[in-house]
């Protein structure tokens, strides 16, 4: 649920504006609203550092820890500028010498056929008028060099002549001479390999310093709170000698604050925030729930403070589609043992402690559906070994059309029965169980339209109810032709939207039979290319493995694309949720 939040306003004297911001953050439960936009030297300066420490951590996060040799140096005093400034100084070198080797590469590639010669060499000939030019010229037109030229072939590639051609005087050849390089190709190859050991020499040293990354990741997190502060406290008004914050707080925290202010001698105003404020979200839900904050995190979505906080219904559908989509034992099996693999190797280093049990909670549910519709590594396998689905109807084409339909229909039911409850004993309520109206009449429409089934004889009487609730009691005024108008402007807008969302739901069926053709395409060629033996059934095996991994790393991007989209969209939608939240962010230690 979104706690509910109190406004609150400090005054405290001029004097006193450090000390209570201190306070203030030592108790960690004051979200602070700038009264006005905070500036000063301090926070460029702090910014400056919070950049120069984060390209530093960066970079470190580029480069593996191979072993734990310099753990001695994680104990060390550190001079973190001296050392990002050293860090990021290494990097910037690393970036030169890779990309002037990459021309020293290309350089070699090009004069390999040539052989060894030193450029000088040529200079200083030509000064005593013997010239030598370079040349890449087919075969067939070596008669069209001048006679008084001498012509040292030097390699032969593809039907081209590489070769010199030698004269007492700059003589014109019709052909485009090579400009020669700055160095020789025994100085490329030598200037590589300097090159390279002196990039193994960075790789070596900034190495060093990866033992120090969590120390300047804390001290990045010091510097961003003592951030915090500064914008804090520059971001006070003042008037004479009083200044004063604005902010806001749980309203379980009110006597917690107001007890500092009464010790501390503060003035304080605690008030319900207006209507059109921003109010920042906090959500507190049950363990269960919370574990969908993971994907609330990673798509950077949050409630708005006066929208529903859908976490529950979101979680509980988007388990159910993610075993749809996934649609198969076998990958849901998969899903799990990596899931404890990556939990063994880096459950100590992840700080959400919801994402794990998540991963666990999803692929149960693919496992579950798969063993509901027998499909293990696809259905033909499953079947050949005696087992049967648990409900076979589940792999009936119409069938599961129909229930995606149904599902849909009672997903977005759910949206408009909470918006109900939230306005009644308010009429407007009465516009939502019109919707639903709509939204049940829009299910056997698209039972009748796309599974040519019977419409029942009461859809009708449905459908027209639905209207006109929603045509009466979308804003019901005194103005009986207004409040009709507003209702059948809405009916216009939305009506169609109602159908197209239901049926919109099919995706789950579609996204997961094509993972289903997938597989089983897979299994198919994979047993005819066995029966052969010998190559041919390593052909077959490679197939099973290019064929399911790519099942495994496709479906969990159709979640994130079908199964989000369904919760945040066409869910989110009917329930009013806009998403347009900002996270309550406390000043604190």
């Amino acid at each position: 649920m979104i706690v509910p939040m109190k406004k609150i306003t400090l005054l405290v004297q001029e004097k006193d504006n450090l000390s209570a911001l201190r306070m203030l953050r030592s108790l960690g439960i004051v979200h602070v609203r700038h009264i006005q936009a905070p500036r000063g030297k301090d926070i460029v300066s702090l910014q400056e550092d919070i950049t120069f420490i984060g390209e530093a951590i960066e970079i470190l996060f580029k480069y593996e820890i191979k072993d734990l040799a310099c753990m001695e140096m994680a104990q060390e005093p550190l001079d973190w500028k001296y050392t990002a400034k050293h860090i990021i100084d290494l990097h910037k070198r690393m970036d030169q010498l890779q990309e002037y080797s990459k021309s020293i590469i290309h350089n070699i590639s090009e004069w390999e056929p040539w052989g060894d010669f030193n450029p000088d060499a040529f200079k200083d000939l030509a000064e005593k008028n013997i010239y030598i030019r370079l040349y890449k010229i087919p075969a067939p037109e070596l008669s069209r060099i001048p006679a008084e030229a001498v012509v040292k072939t030097v390699s032969a590639e593809k039907g081209m002549i590489y070769c010199a051609i030698i004269s007492r005087e700059k003589i014109d050849i019709p052909f485009k001479e090579l400009i020669l390089p700055k160095m020789g190709l025994a100085a490329m190859k030598a200037r590589l390999a300097q090159d390279n050991a002196a990039m193994e020499n960075i790789r070596k040293d900034i190495h060093k310093f990866i033992c120090i990354r969590q120390r300047l990741q804390y001290i990045k997190g010091e510097l961003e709170k003592e951030m915090e502060f500064q914008e804090a406290l520059r971001g006070m008004g003042q008037e004479k000698s009083i200044v004063y914050l604005e902010g806001f707080i749980p309203v379980d925290t009110v006597e917690i604050v107001s007890a500092a202010a009464r010790k501390e001698q503060w003035g304080i105003a605690i008030d319900t925030p207006a209507d059109e404020e921003e109010v920042p979200v906090l959500i507190r839900n049950p363990r269960w729930v919370s574990l969908i904050n993971p994907v609330f995190k990673l798509l950077e979505i949050i409630p708005g403070y006066r929208e529903l906080d859908v976490s529950a219904v979101f979680f509980i559908f988007f388990s159910v589609f993610f075993g749809i989509l996934i649609g198969d034992a076998g990958y849901g099996l998969a899903y799990f043992a990596l899931t404890m693999f990556a939990q063994k190797k880096l459950g100590a280093k992840i700080k959400d402690k919801h994402l794990f049990p998540l991963l666990y909670v999803l692929s149960s549910c693919a496992i579950i559906w798969g063993l509901l519709t027998g499909a293990f590594f696809g259905q033909e396998w499953f079947v050949k070994i005696g087992l049967r689905p648990l409900v076979p109807i589940l792999n009936d084409t119409k069938f599961m059309q129909a229930f995606c339909f149904f599902l849909g229909a009672l997903h977005l039911t759910i949206a408009h029965s909470w918006r109900v409850a939230l306005k009644w004993p308010s009429l407007t309520a009465l516009a939502d169980v019109g919707w639903i109206c709509v939204l049940w009449s829009s299910y056997f429409f698209a039972k009748m339209l796309i599974l040519a089934d019977t419409l029942p004889v009461f859809v009708p009487w449905i459908l027209c109810s639905g209207i006109m609730l929603v045509v009466l009691f979308t804003n019901p005024q005194r103005n009986m032709f207004k409040s009709v108008g507003e209702g059948l402007g809405a009916v216009a807008l939305s009506l169609m939207n109602n159908f197209t969302d239901v049926v919109s739901y099919v995706r789950l069926f579609a996204v997961g039979m094509a993972g289903m053709a997938i597989a089983e395409t897979c299994n198919s060629m994979s047993a005819s290319l066995g029966k052969g033996g010998g190559p041919a059934a390593l052909v077959g095996v490679m197939i099973l493995i290019v064929g399911h991994g790519l099942n495994i790393v496709l479906g969990p991007m159709s979640v994130l694309v079908h199964g989000v989209r369904l919760n945040v969209l066409e869910f989110s939608g009917h329930a009013s949720v806009t998403w347009s939240g900002s996270a309550y962010k406390p000043l604190k230690q």
